[in-house]
């Protein structure tokens, strides 16, 4: 679902008209924002149709990635609370991902060799697979994505986003999970 619910953005003009009614209204942040927020919908929706075709969804391709080893290239286990962990979702919420990868055959629960009462998750064959042969299409993908930029303007682009996302991290930091929310 898209974060931006406009078809077409506001004038730079209008924003500029808003800031007089709106004194907190930064026309050039406004701008910028909107455009982030734009630009953000549209390289979800190139990502999101890609996984779609594959009966994929973003929470399950983040558990398949966290259980491929990168540099190997090979499977490795964690528990589910590692999972969840590593992926900034609920245990609730991993359990119903790793239930539907496990349905569908692409992970496997193991108990911990060490800690019977631990389980861990790792992919099977059918899951490597799998994700070895969706992955070239989905890195052709951000690299189509980002063609326009050229190396220089990618690590600007890189260290401006850092920026942005460290600021809304040390202005509005997100909830702990369990924690009661502050009206």
């Amino acid at each position: 679902m898209p974060h931006l619910l406009l078809k077409d953005l506001p004038r730079y003009e209008c924003l500029l008209e808003c800031s007089k009614h709106f004194p907190g209204l930064d026309p050039s942040a406004c701008e910028a924002f909107l455009y982030l927020l734009r630009a953000g919908d549209e390289a979800f929706r190139v990502i999101d149709a890609h996984f779609q075709a594959h009966d994929l969804s973003q929470g399950r391709f983040t558990v398949l990635m966290l259980l491929f080893e990168k540099p190997s290239g090979q499977p490795h286990a964690l528990t589910p609370a590692q999972l969840a962990e590593q992926s900034g979702v609920t245990r609730a919420t991993m359990t119903g991902l790793v239930d539907t990868l496990e349905r569908d055959g692409m992970v496997t629960r193991r108990p911990d060799p060490v800690d019977r009462r631990q389980l861990s998750v790792e992919l099977t064959p059918r899951g490597l697979e799998f994700l070895q042969s969706l992955l070239p299409e989905h890195f052709r993908r951000i690299s189509a994505l980002l063609s326009p930029l050229d190396e220089n303007e990618r690590r600007t682009f890189v260290a401006l986003l850092g920026k942005v996302a460290a600021c809304a991290s040390e202005t509005f930091p997100a909830p702990v999970h369990g924690a009661p929310a502050h009206t």
